[in-house]
């Protein structure tokens, strides 16, 4: 296929993503952001964790989504008491036929929403990792494939402590991508209240914009986006100036960063840039969208030291002072 048809194809395409955007802007109101975030993790099935403080319609914008396509969608509330067959399922036995079936659970849908996952214990995490990883399920002696897409969208709350636990680094570098709700400003919380507070509103419905194999069909097409080789080299010197940050003249930073970026990282933000560039209608991508999705790919892969938190560093100013010293191709 040559560029000018895949160029034709991904313009119709941007105008099918527009639709969608603007019919999942028809029932959360702002956080364009975070919506544009979880359509590009749609589009290059990453999973996503989503972390904000209670009350900012994190499920809410998760549901809608699910609602807008045609996919499957199941909600699973993480809780300490919760086993690993809760989610993957279990064999059944069947006293009929005298043999056991087996019983899949929640995990095996298109798009699964993980409620507050920090409360789940360490079984639960490894079953999930090998869902979010391998793409499938093992009950029993047999393993069972996850359907396609699948896509883990799992919320955290920050404030909360007693009864949770803290994911895995190996877990967490699974999500392609941490995004961090926020409140909303002034103007958008003024037309929340004044939807809540009319009489004669009615919540609005989400129509069903794309069926799952146009999913997959755009998907395909965002994977066809360019990358030039300079863009290449520039995202990987942003990944290694996590790990050497004295090779871009941020010798300061040494101390504070315990662990950078693992090549898992380097994968998804060019993923993650391509995607972006994609829902922006462009066939290739510039520097401008790897600066823009790199707090949301980075942010929860950099282990920082006992001396960042002692002196109040971010993993986000840490990233702002990385890509304000590698060089911009």
């Amino acid at each position: 296929m040559d560029q000018t048809t895949i160029n034709n194809q991904i313009a119709t395409a941007h105008e099918t993503i527009a639709r969608l955007r603007s019919e999942i802007g028809r029932v959360v109101v702002g956080q364009q952001k975070i919506v544009d975030r979880l359509v590009i993790a749609l589009l290059i099935r990453g999973h996503v964790l989503v972390e904000g403080l209670p009350g900012l319609a994190k499920t809410l914008l998760v549901k809608t989504v699910a609602a807008a396509i045609e996919g499957s969608f199941k909600r699973i509330q993480f809780t300490p008491d919760l086993l690993p067959a809760d989610i993957t399922g279990t064999m059944i036995f069947d006293p009929a036929g005298r043999t056991f079936n087996a019983r899949l659970g929640p995990i095996f849908a298109n798009l699964i929403l993980g409620d507050e996952i920090n409360r789940a214990p360490a079984k639960v995490q490894s079953a999930l990792l090998e869902a979010m990883q391998e793409r499938q399920v093992t009950i029993g002696d047999t393993s069972y494939a996850l359907p396609d897409p699948f896509v883990v969208i799992a919320t955290q709350n920050p404030i909360e402590h007693e009864g949770t636990y803290a994911l895995p680094e190996a877990q967490v570098d699974r999500f392609v991508m941490k995004l961090k709700v926020d409140y909303p400003s002034a103007e958008e919380e003024m037309r929340i209240l004044a939807l809540y507070l009319d009489p004669t509103a009615e919540t609005p419905s989400v129509r069903r914009v794309l069926h799952l194999n146009e999913v997959r069909q755009i998907a395909h097409l965002a994977a066809a986006v360019h990358v030039d080789e300079k863009i290449s080299r520039y995202i990987v010197q942003i990944a290694t100036a996590t790990r050497k940050p004295a090779d871009v003249r941020l010798p300061s930073l040494a101390q504070h960063i315990a662990f950078g970026a693992s090549p898992r990282a380097t994968l998804a933000l060019a993923h993650v840039a391509k995607g972006h560039a994609f829902i922006l209608g462009r066939a290739y991508v510039i520097p401008e969208d790897v600066k823009a999705v790199a707090h949301d790919v980075l942010r929860h892969r950099l282990v920082l030291s006992y001396e960042a938190a002692a002196e109040q560093m971010t993993p986000e100013r840490i990233i702002d002072q990385i890509l304000g010293a590698v060089p911009v191709p």
